[in-house]
């Protein structure tokens, strides 16, 4: 692991740690000393990622959680409590996309799924996880986005929505818990590796990889505590 233990005795959550930009986030930041708890809906992905970072010498905890589900992160957050007692940094990267077809076409029961996942379940975890975080005297939530947060998505609307309102909920959840010196940050990458993003007809050599989005995450929750970084616009240098 990097010597560099700046999130020493620091416990930090990554929502969908399996696999692609959750994943990067959980090995990045157990690289600096945190403790990772990694969620996710399959077991299997959390486990292999789990086990990587703890045969690179880091400390990393599976749980099965749907975030979509209240009752799912509600004893989540009461499993991190009693065995941890507190939480640092809170990533909420779990996300479905949807890039398939006009809104009008869109079947009623994706657009329920994408909401759920990518704002409701955001909504959650916060719920959850703030009342430790206040607890603690201080901390960071860190909400991954994406650029469709910012810009027209055509085949993606609802995807864009979720994140739209991703990145309001974000930017009014900040003001709210700036009080207790609890950071909320937003990050929007645009076209990232991942099973998620469309890549047709894409140069993959080109596009962000999950690391450069951990990479954020990392200058985010290592900054002074006197400082926050509110958001980061994250785009390939060359366009894919």
């Amino acid at each position: 692991m990097n010597d560099q233990q700046t999130l020493k005795n620091k416990l930090a959550i990554v929502t969908g740690g399996g696999r692609g930009i959750g994943a990067a986030i959980a090995r990045r930041l157990a690289q600096l000393g945190a403790t990772i708890v990694i969620s996710g809906r399959s077991p299997q992905p959390l486990q292999q990622t789990a086990a990587a970072i703890r045969s690179a010498g880091g400390n990393a905890e599976p749980l099965t959680c749907n975030v979509s589900q209240w009752e799912n992160v509600r004893t989540m957050a009461d499993e991190v409590k009693r065995r941890f007692g507190r939480v640092d940094i809170l990533v909420n990267n779990a996300g479905i996309g949807g890039f398939s077809s006009p809104l009008h076409e869109m079947d009623v029961n994706s657009w329920d799924e994408i909401m759920n996942t990518n704002l409701r379940g955001v909504f959650y975890c916060i719920k959850a996880f703030a009342p430790l975080l206040i607890a603690n005297g201080r901390g960071d939530i860190v909400n991954i986005s994406s650029l469709a947060g910012k810009n027209a998505l055509p085949n993606g609307a609802a995807y864009s929505a979720s994140k739209w309102g991703l990145n309001g909920l974000s930017y009014s959840v900040a003001e709210e818990l700036r009080k207790y010196k609890i950071r909320v940050s937003v990050v929007c990458p645009g076209s990232t590796n991942t099973d998620l993003s469309p890549h047709e007809g894409k140069d993959f050599s080109r596009m962000l990889q999950p690391e450069d989005v951990a990479e954020c995450v990392a200058l985010i929750v290592t900054q002074h505590e006197r400082a926050f970084t509110s958001e980061i616009l994250l785009r390939p240098t060359q366009k894919p």
